[in-house]
């Protein structure tokens, strides 16, 4: 099943995708006492969810406006330095012992087919794109063997970054990672069951139509799996958190020069059994608003 979260004239709704692949179910009225996705993963009623599955679409995929997938997950946690060659692309290229972790707010992301925002303190707005964790069943100190049954399926990320912040002091990245809608997260989530070995996972970033990422979960140095293990020993994994599980190399802070994003770049995250997750890059204005640049004449 392929979940989503998205808005009508009539508002915020969430549903899943029907057996023709463009239409909506709508799940918001059908299941009751479940106000939208996240609280749905929170009840542990993502199988429930089934008995629709065949039914009419409410809505066709080209009238619906996407949110972010989670509008309000509990936990957000990003694996740094993971895929094969990151270590290569920092001047200190030590290999810890243990996984590189940060955490992120759920507003620094938006949606699938929504701008992703440069703000108007740096130009140094990169892409990252990521396979990612949507935790089913809570847990603590969970065994590598049993880290899926903990996962309610995956989707995919954007996790964008402002490059010049991380860099702020020693030690952190919270700054340059938690500019609001920076990043993105969606379109679907996609049940574990639809899901195959996590290493023959293809992942893409194209930017304008150019390959800039290419790469496969096997080549991480900490598994998704191990992932679920590590983080569920030092806190409660609880359903609805979800994992960022690193980003190949390629993004834009690794090319000579750094390769930016700017307003009408359209960013795209692909990985063929959870579809594409696309977005384009506008201007944060003073008043709040986006912009993105005009088509030069």
């Amino acid at each position: 099943m392929q979940f989503l979260s998205y808005s009508t004239s009539t508002g915020s709704r969430f549903g899943m995708i029907d057996t023709t692949g463009t239409g909506v179910i709508d799940l918001t009225d059908r299941m009751a006492g479940v106000g939208d996705l996240g609280a749905l993963v929170e009840a542990g009623r993502v199988d429930d969810a089934a008995e629709f599955a065949r039914e009419p679409a409410d809505h066709q995929l080209a009238d619906i406006t996407y949110e972010r997938l989670l509008a309000w997950p509990g936990k957000i946690f990003c694996i740094g330095v993971n895929y094969g060659g990151r270590s290569a692309e920092y001047a200190d290229p030590s290999d810890a012992a243990y996984p590189s972790v940060f955490v992120r707010f759920p507003d620094s992301f938006t949606g699938h087919d929504r701008n992703v925002i440069r703000p108007p303190e740096s130009p140094q707005l990169d892409y990252e794109g990521e396979i990612v964790v949507v935790i089913g069943k809570g847990g603590r100190r969970i065994p590598v063997a049993s880290a899926r049954d903990h996962i309610a399926g995956l989707t995919l990320g954007n996790e964008g970054t402002i490059r010049d912040w991380v860099r702020h002091a020693k030690f952190n990245v919270t700054q340059g990672k938690n500019w609001e809608s920076t990043g993105a997260l969606g379109p679907h989530l996609v049940t574990i069951d639809e899901i195959g070995d996590f290493d023959d996972l293809h992942l893409t970033t194209h930017v304008n139509g150019e390959l800039r990422q290419d790469d496969h979960p096997r080549t991480m140095k900490y598994s998704i799996e191990y992932q679920v293990h590590y983080l569920s020993t030092f806190t409660t994994l609880r359903a609805g958190d979800i994992i960022f599980t690193g980003t190949p190399t390629g993004a834009g802070a690794r090319h000579d020069p750094p390769i930016w994003l700017e307003p009408g770049d359209t960013v795209e995250v692909s990985v063929p059994e959870l579809g594409t997750l696309r977005n384009t890059v506008a201007d944060e204005f003073p008043d709040g608003s986006d912009h993105v640049a005009p088509e030069p004449q």
